[in-house]
């Protein structure tokens, strides 16, 4: 990288700003507008620093056989963590990429660029209509990792976008989403009621202080057509330095109570993060 660092650049929905790891020679931790939004260590890239990613990696490595490749659509792009995760660990897959900010995909594909052979294409456009014009069935994992500023965007919250998103998947594939909500869980439950008129299986995967109210914080959804194996999500989960518990079936029904499903009609983005939630410095 030629540019002094850290390297900040005003991107199309914010100001971006790449900060070098100190304690990792290659490993960089991309912000927007202050809000933590991708960490990526260039020699590692199997090295999952935010633990909602590592919770995404975990459900990665369990959907199928290891090391065998995938096809992956991600919905939203950061520092391509994730894309480069799933590159090392199934080599051959092949992943798209969707990203509607045209500068933040600049600034990565300048500054951290891919190499060459992984199998990863970069698309800019947004989520939803990529989604409703993609092939059906041409996904064995889409993972949605999209929010404007700090805010996942409310036209990818309704049964509309659930239902695009499910059309994409294969038979066996799985969907998975980045969310985040505090106490009382009004936009969780509603996407988990959600995509619970869409899928068959649902699980929700999260720090037991932010399922019990005590703070905001992300929270993974996990949805299929075919059981997942929560047992295994659950062991590795429990064994991360911040551990994580696994809810699905009856305790997650009572969980989801009386919510309704999302209409688009009546979306709204996810809340706002209470101050200092996710900010750097």
């Amino acid at each position: 990288m030629d540019e002094p660092i850290p390297v900040t650049r005003a991107v199309d929905h914010g100001t971006a700003k790449l900060m070098p790891d100190v304690d990792r020679e290659r490993a960089w931790l991309l912000t927007v507008d202050g809000a933590p939004q991708s960490y990526v260590d260039l020699d590692e890239p199997t090295h999952l620093e935010f633990e909602y990613t590592r919770r995404l990696g975990h459900v990665l490595d369990t959907v199928t056989q290891p090391g065998r490749a995938l096809d992956v659509l991600h919905l939203g792009g950061g520092a391509l963590t994730l894309p480069r995760y799933v590159a090392a660990t199934r080599p051959g897959s092949r992943q798209d990429v969707v990203e509607a900010d045209k500068g933040l995909l600049e600034m990565i594909e300048e500054c951290l660029p891919v190499p060459g052979g992984t199998g990863i294409e970069l698309h800019r456009a947004d989520a939803r209509a990529w989604i409703e014009a993609a092939a059906p069935g041409s996904a064995d994992a889409l993972i949605a990792d999209v929010f404007g500023g700090s805010r996942v965007p409310a036209h990818l919250t309704s049964t509309a976008y659930a239902s695009a998103a499910e059309r994409v998947l294969r038979p066996g594939g799985v969907y998975l989403a980045n969310l985040a909500d505090a106490a009382p869980f009004a936009f969780l439950r509603s996407q988990l009621a959600t995509f619970s008129t869409v899928f068959e299986e649902i699980a929700l995967i999260a720090e037991p202080g932010v399922l019990r109210g005590r703070r905001f914080g992300n929270a993974v959804l996990v949805a299929s057509h075919h059981p997942l194996d929560t047992a295994a999500l659950a062991r590795r989960t429990a064994a991360d330095a911040f551990p994580a518990r696994v809810e699905h079936g009856p305790a997650l029904r009572d969980f989801i109570g009386a919510a309704a499903p999302v209409r688009d009609e009546d979306a709204v983005p996810s809340p706002e993060p209470p101050g200092g939630s996710f900010g750097i410095g």
